[in-house]
Protein backbone atom coordinates (compact mmCIF):
# COMPACT_ATOMS: atom_id res chain seq x y z
CA UNK A 1 0.00 0.00 0.00
CA UNK A 2 2.89 2.35 0.70
CA UNK A 3 6.18 3.05 2.38
CA UNK A 4 6.98 5.40 5.24
CA UNK A 5 9.76 7.85 4.48
CA UNK A 6 11.48 10.55 6.45
CA UNK A 7 10.03 12.39 9.41
CA UNK A 8 8.28 15.68 8.63
CA UNK A 9 8.64 18.40 11.22
CA UNK A 10 9.00 17.97 14.97
CA UNK A 11 5.52 16.73 15.91
CA UNK A 12 5.88 13.15 14.70
CA UNK A 13 4.49 13.45 11.19
CA UNK A 14 5.91 11.18 8.49
CA UNK A 15 6.10 11.23 4.72
CA UNK A 16 4.41 8.26 3.06
CA UNK A 17 4.82 7.21 -0.54
CA UNK A 18 1.40 5.73 -1.27
CA UNK A 19 0.91 3.12 -3.99
CA UNK A 20 -2.85 3.64 -4.09
CA UNK A 21 -4.43 5.28 -7.15
CA UNK A 22 -5.52 8.20 -4.95
CA UNK A 23 -2.61 8.71 -2.53
CA UNK A 24 -4.88 9.90 0.29
CA UNK A 25 -6.93 6.69 0.04
CA UNK A 26 -4.22 4.90 2.03
CA UNK A 27 -5.66 6.50 5.19
CA UNK A 28 -8.90 4.56 4.66
CA UNK A 29 -7.24 1.17 5.15
CA UNK A 30 -6.48 1.50 8.89
CA UNK A 31 -4.92 -0.34 10.56
CA UNK A 32 -2.03 -1.01 8.20
CA UNK A 33 0.25 -3.97 8.64
CA UNK A 34 3.99 -3.45 8.28
CA UNK A 35 7.10 -5.39 7.43
CA UNK A 36 8.19 -5.11 11.07
CA UNK A 37 7.08 -8.06 13.17
CA UNK A 38 4.19 -7.12 15.45
CA UNK A 39 3.96 -3.49 14.28
CA UNK A 40 0.74 -2.07 12.86
CA UNK A 41 0.07 1.61 12.26
CA UNK A 42 -3.03 3.72 11.90
CA UNK A 43 -3.16 7.04 10.11
CA UNK A 44 -4.94 9.67 12.22
CA UNK A 45 -4.63 12.54 9.72
CA UNK A 46 -3.28 12.83 6.20
CA UNK A 47 -2.73 15.54 3.64
CA UNK A 48 -1.14 15.58 0.22
CA UNK A 49 2.11 17.49 -0.36
CA UNK A 50 3.19 17.23 -3.99
CA UNK A 51 3.90 13.52 -4.50
CA UNK A 52 3.82 12.28 -0.90
CA UNK A 53 1.28 12.00 1.87
CA UNK A 54 2.13 13.82 5.09
CA UNK A 55 0.58 11.75 7.86
CA UNK A 56 0.10 11.78 11.59
CA UNK A 57 0.22 8.23 12.92
CA UNK A 58 -1.63 7.25 16.08
CA UNK A 59 0.81 7.01 18.97
CA UNK A 60 3.66 8.79 17.16
CA UNK A 61 4.04 12.20 18.80
CA UNK A 62 7.61 13.33 18.21
CA UNK A 63 10.29 13.40 15.55
CA UNK A 64 12.39 10.67 17.21
CA UNK A 65 9.52 8.17 17.05
CA UNK A 66 8.76 9.18 13.45
CA UNK A 67 12.40 8.73 12.39
CA UNK A 68 12.37 5.15 13.70
CA UNK A 69 9.66 4.32 11.13
CA UNK A 70 11.65 5.48 8.10
CA UNK A 71 11.66 2.72 5.47
CA UNK A 72 8.77 0.71 6.93
CA UNK A 73 6.55 -0.82 4.23
CA UNK A 74 2.78 -0.69 4.69
CA UNK A 75 0.43 -3.53 3.75
CA UNK A 76 -3.19 -4.55 3.99
CA UNK A 77 -4.55 -8.11 3.89
CA UNK A 78 -5.82 -9.09 0.44
CA UNK A 79 -9.32 -9.90 1.72
CA UNK A 80 -9.74 -6.27 2.82
CA UNK A 81 -9.26 -4.98 -0.74
CA UNK A 82 -12.04 -4.48 -3.25
CA UNK A 83 -12.16 -6.94 -6.10
CA UNK A 84 -10.42 -5.45 -9.14
CA UNK A 85 -12.62 -4.35 -11.99
CA UNK A 86 -12.35 -5.80 -15.48
CA UNK A 87 -8.96 -4.95 -17.02
CA UNK A 88 -7.58 -4.07 -13.58
CA UNK A 89 -5.11 -6.21 -11.71
CA UNK A 90 -3.29 -6.22 -8.44
CA UNK A 91 0.46 -6.55 -8.91
CA UNK A 92 0.38 -9.58 -6.60
CA UNK A 93 -1.91 -11.33 -9.12
CA UNK A 94 0.70 -10.96 -11.86
CA UNK A 95 3.86 -11.86 -9.93
CA UNK A 96 4.77 -15.49 -10.50
CA UNK A 97 2.76 -15.90 -13.70
CA UNK A 98 4.42 -17.75 -16.54
CA UNK A 99 5.23 -15.55 -19.54
CA UNK A 100 4.66 -17.17 -22.93
CA UNK A 101 5.33 -15.97 -26.43
CA UNK A 102 2.55 -16.00 -29.02
CA UNK A 103 3.75 -19.39 -30.31
CA UNK A 104 3.22 -20.86 -26.81
CA UNK A 105 6.88 -21.21 -25.89
CA UNK A 106 7.81 -20.20 -22.35
CA UNK A 107 9.80 -16.98 -22.12
CA UNK A 108 10.04 -16.82 -18.34
CA UNK A 109 8.21 -15.72 -15.20
CA UNK A 110 6.99 -12.34 -13.95
CA UNK A 111 9.29 -11.51 -11.02
CA UNK A 112 7.93 -8.03 -10.24
CA UNK A 113 5.82 -5.18 -11.55
CA UNK A 114 7.66 -1.87 -11.43
CA UNK A 115 6.80 1.69 -12.34
CA UNK A 116 9.54 4.28 -12.58
CA UNK A 117 7.21 7.17 -13.36
CA UNK A 118 5.65 6.35 -16.71
CA UNK A 119 3.83 3.06 -17.20
CA UNK A 120 3.98 -0.29 -15.44
CA UNK A 121 6.79 -2.61 -16.50
CA UNK A 122 6.84 -6.37 -16.09
CA UNK A 123 10.17 -7.61 -14.75
CA UNK A 124 10.47 -10.95 -16.52
CA UNK A 125 13.06 -13.49 -15.39
CA UNK A 126 13.99 -15.34 -18.58
CA UNK A 127 13.74 -19.13 -18.44
CA UNK A 128 16.77 -19.82 -20.61
CA UNK A 129 19.35 -17.45 -19.11
CA UNK A 130 17.94 -16.40 -15.74
CA UNK A 131 18.56 -12.74 -16.53
CA UNK A 132 15.75 -10.23 -16.22
CA UNK A 133 14.24 -7.95 -18.84
CA UNK A 134 11.54 -5.33 -18.58
CA UNK A 135 8.51 -5.52 -20.84
CA UNK A 136 6.02 -2.64 -21.03
CA UNK A 137 2.72 -3.72 -19.51
CA UNK A 138 0.60 -2.52 -22.43
CA UNK A 139 -2.06 -4.28 -24.47
CA UNK A 140 0.25 -4.22 -27.52
CA UNK A 141 3.05 -6.08 -25.69
CA UNK A 142 0.82 -8.17 -23.38
CA UNK A 143 -2.23 -8.89 -25.55
CA UNK A 144 -3.56 -11.75 -23.42
CA UNK A 145 -3.83 -12.30 -19.68
CA UNK A 146 -4.90 -15.68 -18.37
CA UNK A 147 -4.52 -15.12 -14.65
CA UNK A 148 -6.66 -18.09 -13.58
CA UNK A 149 -4.64 -20.34 -15.91
CA UNK A 150 -1.37 -18.94 -14.56
CA UNK A 151 0.13 -17.28 -17.64
CA UNK A 152 0.26 -14.26 -19.91
CA UNK A 153 0.96 -14.06 -23.62
CA UNK A 154 3.50 -11.45 -24.72
CA UNK A 155 4.58 -9.98 -28.04
CA UNK A 156 7.89 -8.23 -27.32
CA UNK A 157 8.89 -5.48 -29.76
CA UNK A 158 11.55 -6.59 -32.29
CA UNK A 159 15.02 -6.70 -30.72
CA UNK A 160 13.66 -6.13 -27.21
CA UNK A 161 15.03 -9.38 -25.84
CA UNK A 162 18.44 -9.10 -27.51
CA UNK A 163 21.40 -8.87 -25.15
CA UNK A 164 22.58 -5.28 -24.99
CA UNK A 165 26.17 -4.81 -23.82
CA UNK A 166 26.45 -2.61 -20.74
CA UNK A 167 29.82 -1.20 -21.85
CA UNK A 168 30.18 0.35 -25.35
CA UNK A 169 33.62 -1.27 -25.62
CA UNK A 170 31.93 -4.69 -25.56
CA UNK A 171 30.10 -4.01 -28.84
CA UNK A 172 31.43 -6.03 -31.77
CA UNK A 173 32.19 -3.51 -34.58
CA UNK A 174 31.19 -5.98 -37.35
Amino acid sequence: MGRIGAAHGIRGEVRITAYTEDPLAIAGYNPLETDRNGLTVSIARARLAKTVVIATLKGVTDRDAAEKLNGVSLYVARERLDAPEEDEFYHADLIGLEVRLVDGSVLGTIAAVDNFGADDLLDVKLADTGRSVYLPFTSAVVPELHIAAGHVIVLPPPGWLDETPRDPEDIDPQ
